[in-house]
């Protein structure tokens, strides 16, 4: 397939292998706007990481609704209305101080069983993760996230229709967990594979962290649509959200392209003297002059810089960087590998493990607080159940910035790990003034809470992105495309075990005060600190020591 192609050969170009609605939609641009040709890489590009953004979103927008639940499936009953029917039927206020509750969760033992729903949901998650990655580099990412996406959202809709036909199985709530959490490991290798594909290394971290937003995002409108349902009919809670998920997954199936070959996007990246010589060739072949070939040219020229940029900036390379270094796209490089990367082969590369258990850690406080803080809130506090729901989405709008943040100081100082680490310092400290003082008022809970989000959320979203891509690319793959899924569930996998031990230990620990909870968090927080120390020091003596790389 040539490098370089006519504006005319473009135009006729019908892309076959796309999906249904990309063809449609390119008919119709096509007669609408013949031009639109012109730009269509930055089209395509645009609507992946839309269409990534807007599914992980869903993803999260469904974890979020039994968090917000928890605090009607148990509460005090003494401080609840009774319905006007009940008044009515009955004539007098029940004895049982747990009429509101719904069963099994009305016992002394219901901080252990709602503990367990997130288990069931989370330790699934965390073993399916390291298969989904495998299963990910060998299929077609558009089916894989497309069905991810449409049994996720079934499994959420089953969890609310418990209520609508009063099922008070256990057994029922542990499966729908686990078959959820099953189902939802299906996003991340997905959509941070498919970034992966179509954007390079420069300002990585930015657009990661920009990108990431989404989880924040998903959180937030979870947390809105509960709350908004969860005083009236909970059920309702978990039937829209599982609704808007498997209708967007069948938007995915119809709009989403996974690679850009597909649409003949590809960006090849050759030696500098090799461009040139094609770019020769294309003004020779083209009398009128091809302004495409010029664009191609400066692009690759640009990428080769780009890449050169990335080794230089980056510590997860094993050699030093000088004149004999093989650069991406140079002549000297190996030939590319097509065979999918095994685990051994991904644990191999410099960095994965440190990040991997320092995720672990990072992942445990992010999602106790992700499934437990509407609950801590409205127990420290006292506020209703819909008002703490809506307060908690501040920890989420703080790990929007965080991400952002975290991205931004990664790329201007290419020291990815020192940039969490220093996160990770702050946030420990932020996490106990939270505790001891976030229930003196409504403002000092917002601004604090906000706080905490920032460098909670902050390590987390740049290892499970940014980081997690530059590490499925390493230089010591040889230029295997075909690890980054593999590499992405490695680290998210071994953090989402975290996230399952932290939720099922904060509802064993609150019982005894919810200031434990936090001794644990802060404990959690410093080891994730203390696992990439020894990275830390790699990326300072790289910093320290003198460079001298060029392009031959």
């Amino acid at each position: 397939m040539p490098v370089f192609r006519s504006s005319r050969r473009i135009m006729s170009t019908s892309y076959p292998k796309a999906p249904l609605g990309v063809r449609l939609a390119t008919a119709l641009s096509g007669s609408l706007c013949p031009r639109w040709q012109v730009n269509r890489l930055l089209w395509f590009k645009c609507s992946v990481l839309t269409l990534t953004y807007l599914a992980y979103m869903c993803y999260h927008m469904t974890r979020k609704p039994i968090s917000v639940v928890k605090s009607v499936l148990h509460r005090n009953c003494s401080g609840v209305r009774l319905p006007p029917e009940f008044i009515h039927n009955v004539g007098e206020p029940p004895n049982d101080s747990t009429w509101c509750d719904y069963p099994p969760f009305d016992g002394p033992d219901s901080a252990a069983l709602l503990g367990s729903l997130d288990s069931s949901f989370l330790f699934s998650y965390a073993i399916a993760m390291f298969f989904s990655g495998f299963i990910a580099e060998r299929v077609s990412l558009r089916y894989f996230l497309s069905l991810g996406m449409l049994f996720s959202g079934i499994f959420c809709y089953l969890f609310g229709v418990a209520k609508v036909y009063d099922i008070h199985s256990m057994a029922y709530f542990v499966f729908v967990q686990a078959m959820a959490g099953m189902f939802q490991t299906t996003g991340w290798p997905g959509v941070v594979t498919i970034v992966g594909r179509w954007f390079g290394k420069s300002k990585r971290g930015l657009i990661f962290g920009i990108w990431n937003s989404h989880t924040s995002i998903g959180n937030i409108l979870g947390s809105l649509i509960a709350a908004h349902y969860v005083e009236s009919d909970w059920a309702m809670s978990f039937i829209v959200p599982g609704f808007l998920m498997g209708v967007f997954g069948f938007v995915m199936f119809l709009f989403l392209v996974d690679r850009p070959e597909i649409v003949d996007c590809q960006e090849k990246v050759g030696d500098r003297k090799n461009g040139f010589r094609r770019l020769e060739d294309g003004r020779s072949g083209d009398s009128a002059g091809n302004s495409d070939t010029d664009e191609v040219a400066i692009t690759n020229s640009e990428q080769e810089n780009s890449s050169l940029r990335s080794l230089r900036g980056s510590y997860y390379s094993n050699v030093d960087v000088n004149e004999r270094t093989p650069i991406i796209g140079s002549i000297n490089r190996a030939p590319m590998q097509e065979d999918a990367i095994g685990f051994a082969g991904a644990l191999k590369i410099p960095g994965v493990i440190e990040f991997s258990l320092s995720l672990f850690f990072s992942k445990l406080v992010s999602y106790t607080f992700l499934f437990w803080l509407p609950l801590y809130i409205q127990s420290s506090t006292t506020m209703g159940a819909e008002l703490s729901a809506d307060i908690s989405t501040l920890f989420d709008i703080g790990g929007i910035v965080g991400a952002i943040a975290a991205g931004m100081i990664s790329d201007s100082t290419g020291m990815s790990a020192s940039t969490c680490t220093g996160m990770l310092l702050l946030a420990a400290p932020t996490l106990l003034i939270y505790q001891k003082w976030g229930a003196i008022s409504l403002s000092v809970n917002i601004c604090l809470l906000f706080l905490t989000g920032v460098l909670v959320n902050g390590p987390y979203a740049l290892i499970t992105t940014s980081v997690s891509a530059e590490l499925g690319q390493h230089s010591s793959l040889n230029g295997n495309a075909k690890a980054l899924a593999t590499v992405t569930a490695i680290i998210d996998g071994t953090g989402s075990i975290g996230a399952a031990v932290g939720p099922l230990f904060a509802g064993l620990v609150s019982s005894s005060g919810w200031e434990n909870v936090f001794y644990m968090l802060i404990a959690s927080d410093l080891c994730a600190l203390l696992l990439l120390l020894r990275l830390v020091g790699k990326e300072l003596n790289r910093r320290s020591r003198p460079r001298n790389v060029r392009i031959e």
